[in-house]
């Protein structure tokens, strides 16, 4: 049996009795990063064995973990924070499960793009969800499919590219298209800035930010 486990993306009270319950019971808890998790588990006294299972190890510890699967040992999956296979590792464990007739149950929580979309103001009844931009190799094409989506679309951004993003998005879909940058949610410095795709550029030109960021864009009229 393997559970995915969404796990909060700010404050630590973020986090379901099933879930808490599920990580006591289950006999390993495959981690992101170790020492992220920790603190999660530390803080509500969940002694349970940590092992790493990240983007970097998960093709080489994948058949090992798959075996113990079928051996009876019941493991969860979590990620640094959020939900597993979102913009995260979970989806090579899950189809490998898939594949061997292993049961895979995923908890309902925390993710990132629900919040800030729903918080955004913005069309949610139909959307596109993107994950991250590629860096370089098909990020221009990437930019000119989204530019032209009718529907509301949803991106992941890191502090150090935000800018270059928002300039590239206000290229690509127009200056005055409406757009939302969700910053720090759940936390104490949480920030949702709310203007067009040239002012939001502008704002954070100069601006040295830090956390998780939401980009939330309207869809072309």
């Amino acid at each position: 049996m393997l559970y995915l486990i969404p796990t909060p993306i700010g404050s630590l009270e973020d986090i379901t009795l099933k879930a808490l319950r599920i990580l006591k019971e289950v006999d390993l808890i495959l981690a992101e990063d170790t020492r992220t998790s920790k603190k999660l588990l530390t803080h509500y006294k969940v002694d349970t064995p940590l092992r790493s299972h990240h983007a970097h190890n998960e093709h080489q510890t994948t058949p090992l973990l798959i075996r113990q699967l079928q051996a009876g040992t019941k493991m969860a999956l979590i990620s640094d924070a959020g939900t597993p296979g979102i913009s995260d590792p979970g989806f090579l464990m899950v189809r490998a499960c898939v594949e061997a007739a292993i049961k895979v149950e995923c908890l309902p929580g925390a993710t990132a793009f629900v919040p800030a979309l729903v918080a955004s103001g913005l069309p949610c009844d139909k959307f596109y969800f993107e994950g991250f931009l590629p860096h370089k190799k098909g990020r221009q094409t990437r930019l000119k499919y989204l530019a032209e989506l009718d529907c509301t679309f949803v991106l992941y951004e890191s502090p150090h590219r935000l800018a270059k993003c928002l300039k590239q998005l206000a290229e690509h879909c127009g200056e005055d298209r409406l757009a939302v940058v969700c910053r720090e949610l759940t936390k104490i410095h949480e920030e949702i800035k709310r203007e067009t795709l040239t002012g939001l550029a502008a704002f954070y030109a100069d601006r040295k930010v830090k956390g998780e960021i939401v980009v939330v864009v309207s869809g072309k009229k």
